[in-house]
């Protein structure tokens, strides 16, 4: 059956339909039954017919495929399960996301993205997504998921606070990228996890980043600590929008030594932070006006000038 093209499978689909509707004529239940279930299975593998073998060799490939040709785009559960022929599509969805590093969110994580202004597809509304609905945010593979799935696996059974297991998980893995779905796994899918995230950013100084927050260059739905140090506490007030204007203004350069991220590397981890013109502490403000964009090397250098 394996070899047999749609049109085929299509053929014998009506044929066993047929013998269906004859059987609907006689008066026993389990005849019908069973009658009904040959079209059940020449329908699964109609489905799987859709992928070529060639192009996919198993249900969790014909899935993955399915993702690639529509990226960014809502897939509901029900198209998953046509297109692999399986009952469990959902297992095979999320040994996508953990084992192979595929950037697959659920409509769940999507929403609580959203609630934090963390969801930049402006044509996909997240509140309309059920739990069963699925977004591949890129179709770049993340091959060292596994890893921090690993650790996050290990983190998530400690007892400790949920935003504490995520500051641990970022603080171990800084300067790469970490999705949604594995922070939202740490926290034991509670829905808080996205405002912890923002509240190591906003309240504790934390340098966690994304595409919303002062990196256009990384992809919908990724943070990233970019070191593995805290702000100076009154730079913790500077309220998200004021920053995002700044570093656009500063076209995301360092205004002393010109240092961009497009420049970072392991071995050179700076990034960029905002300084008050006028010091916090003499009563400059937190305005676009008193705020320039300045590299972690430069801030040191400028503070410890003073």
């Amino acid at each position: 059956m394996q070899n047999m093209n749609s049109a085929e499978l299509c053929k014998q689909l009506k044929e066993l339909l047929s013998d269906f509707e004859r059987e609907l004529e006689s008066d026993g239940l389990r005849a019908k039954v069973l009658s009904l279930v040959p079209c059940f299975h020449q329908l699964r593998e109609l489905g799987k017919s859709l992928i070529t073998s060639t192009s996919a060799r198993n249900a969790q490939s014909r899935i993955l495929y399915y993702f690639k040709k529509y990226p960014r785009t809502v897939i509901n559960g029900d198209e998953l399960l046509v297109v692999s022929g399986i009952q469990e599509y959902a297992r095979r969805v999320r040994e996508l996301k953990v084992q192979f590093g595929w950037s697959i969110i659920s409509g769940l994580t999507a929403k609580q993205m959203a609630e934090e202004n963390e969801f930049p597809l402006p044509d996909i509304d997240p509140t309309s997504m059920g739990p069963s609905d699925y977004i591949l945010l890129s179709v770049e593979q993340d091959r060292e998921a596994a890893h921090r799935w690993n650790l996050a696996n290990v983190i998530r059974r400690e007892n400790i606070a949920v935003r504490d297991k995520i500051l641990k998980f970022f603080r171990a893995n800084v300067g790469q990228k970490i999705t949604g779905e594995e922070l939202k796994y740490l926290a034991k899918d509670r829905s808080e996890w996205a405002r912890r995230v923002r509240e190591l950013r906003t309240e504790y100084g934390w340098p966690i980043v994304t595409r919303n927050t002062g990196r256009p260059d990384l992809e919908v739905g990724v943070y990233l600590l970019e070191a593995n140090r805290q702000s100076p506490e009154h730079d913790r007030r500077i309220p998200d929008p004021v920053k995002r204007n700044v570093l656009r203004r500063d076209a995301y350069k360092c205004a002393v030594c010109k240092w961009s991220i497009a420049e970072w590397n392991r071995f050179d981890p700076r990034h960029l932070e905002l300084h008050h013109k006028k010091p916090h502490a003499v009563g400059g403000e937190n305005t676009e006006n008193n705020l320039t964009t300045i590299c972690t090397v430069c801030h040191d250098e400028i503070h410890r000038a003073k």
